[in-house]
């Protein structure tokens, strides 16, 4: 049995900037997954950098409230929310509550820095719509 405890990972800065521990990664445990599960905290005010992955991703949303950007798409998340975003979409996430964004990352297969292309910061949004957030 695997426990893997949050305090226990280390945080790092992630190349849209984003702080993050590792939970769970089949490269880096003896594990037999496909996935990956990292936990990430945007601050304040703060947005993630766009960038893309070459596979599918899930955000979960524990705590905060933000704007999530799809390709051309935005939605307002919150607590409980669960966000499909598919592969090779451009994304970015924005803190727009007054307490820390925190949510589960799923990266399915696995993540690699290679499946990662980060946009400028400059790149814009303009759509809202409700796209991709699954709400029981």
């Amino acid at each position: 049995m695997l426990v893997q405890k949050l305090n226990a990972c280390a945080e790092f800065i992630t190349g849209d900037g984003t702080r993050m521990r590792e939970l769970l990664h089949p490269d880096k445990q003896p594990l037999k997954l496909r996935y990956s599960l990292a936990h990430a905290v945007v601050s304040i005010g703060q947005t993630s950098t766009p960038h893309s992955l070459t596979t599918s991703e899930v955000y979960y949303i524990l705590s905060g409230q933000g704007e999530m950007h799809i390709d051309d798409e935005l939605e307002i998340v919150e607590a409980g929310d669960a966000i499909y975003i598919p592969p090779n979409a451009r994304q970015f996430i924005r803190n727009s509550g007054a307490e820390s964004l925190v949510f589960l990352c799923i990266v399915d297969p696995a993540w690699r820095k290679q499946d990662e292309t980060i946009y400028s910061r400059t790149y814009a949004l303009t759509k809202n719509i409700t796209y991709g957030i699954y709400r029981c």
